[in-house]
């Protein structure tokens, strides 16, 4: 264990994992007694999707938050990493019924699991919408799943009271992104801004994968939230950065996975590499680009042009070129700022490196 006030890794951080998954496990356990025995297997398949795995960097960051504050061991905050993770769920479920989403992490969404399951029993009715109503529902679920883990960290009342208000805030504004990118999703690419791409961006991305973790461990640490606006400014500029990230991936670009996957393209996502190409691109790389946008059917030759439409086009590098901008510009920031303790910086540092340069 490190000692009270040494410097960690970020990968030392990942030590602690175990205790998160057993706090996400034990918290269906111990409602188990409570939860009517018809709606236990509903419950059952919230704990197979939450443990199902999945990077945990939301869990990690509150860690990292609670680490940088406070210098100390951060046990005291497992179980508000393992709330974030309940809210991760209930995320996830809900995009993937917006998405129209078959599969997550390595198995089949909520939806699809629970329609598949009123199929082969011969319920009666649509079994798409019963996997739908029964997901909300679901996803639904993990709300009080979040708060109760939140509720049982043991420390202070007021710090716990400071991080349920970081989790409010984050759920408010988690869900002013999604309105907006629901909005974006209705718009043809040349009336999408590049602002609009990056609002939604910094209001649900940003937020709630960077910002409120790092936020609500260090206010459980003992931090006046007023004293977190360099923190802020950071983890939103990695935020934005770790989204634009995901939207390179998204779109085929790596060397893992090209020629595999182009989900975003498919999905019809407003991406700022859509966004870009279609601002400078040339008519035909827009054309390649609008057949296979939010187009399911869309071929393997096709999805090939389309993604060299995005790279022919400077949407690629300009895509770069801003994830490049705004890692350096929280780093800067992050090396000046007085507000953040001198031996937290190694490891927010390596938090930028492992948030935009992933290659998953």
């Amino acid at each position: 264990m490190a000692s009270k006030r040494s410097a960690v890794e970020f990968t030392a951080l990942a030590r602690y994992l175990p205790a998160v998954e057993r706090a996400l496990g034990g918290a269906y356990d111990r409602r188990v007694s409570e939860v009517p025995r018809s709606v236990r297997p509903y419950v059952a398949l919230n704990r197979e999707f939450s443990l199902r795995g999945g990077k945990r960097f939301r869990a990690l960051l509150v860690l990292a938050g609670y680490h940088v504050t406070s210098g100390r061991p951060p046990a005291p905050a497992v179980p508000a990493a393992a709330a974030l993770e309940h809210f991760q769920s209930w995320m996830l479920v809900h995009d993937d019924i917006i998405d129209h989403a078959e599969l997550r992490r390595g198995g089949p969404t909520v939806h699809r699991e629970v329609g598949a399951l009123h199929a082969r029993s011969g319920g009666v009715g649509s079994s798409d919408d019963y996997g739908t109503g029964v997901a909300i529902t679901l996803g639904d679920l993990e709300e009080p799943y979040t708060l109760d883990a939140l509720l049982s960290v043991r420390l202070s009342s007021d710090r716990k009271l400071a991080a349920l208000a970081e989790l409010v805030r984050m759920t408010r504004l988690t869900a002013y992104g999604q309105l907006l990118d629901l909005r974006n999703g209705t718009l043809s690419p040349g009336r999408v801004r590049e602002e609009d791409v990056l609002e939604v961006h910094r209001l649900k991305s940003a937020i709630y994968t960077v910002v409120a973790p790092l936020r609500i461990g260090s206010v459980l640490a003992g931090a006046a939230p007023a004293s977190l606006g360099d923190l802020e400014a950071i983890a939103t500029d990695l935020g934005v950065a770790f989204q634009l990230r995901d939207d390179v991936l998204g779109a085929g670009f790596d060397a893992a996975r090209i020629g595999k996957s182009a989900n975003d393209l498919v999905e019809g996502k407003r991406t700022l590499l859509v966004v870009a190409a279609w601002r400078e691109g040339t008519p035909s790389e827009r054309r390649a680009i609008e057949r296979v946008l939010g187009r399911a059917s869309a071929t393997v030759k096709e999805i090939a042009r389309a993604r060299e439409a995005l790279r022919s086009s400077g949407a690629l590098d300009y895509s770069e070129r801003r994830i490049a901008a705004l890692t350096q510009r929280a780093l800067r920031r992050l090396r000046r700022s007085r507000q953040i303790p001198s031996r937290g910086k190694p490891l927010l540092e390596e938090v930028a490196d492992r948030l935009t340069r992933r290659a998953s």
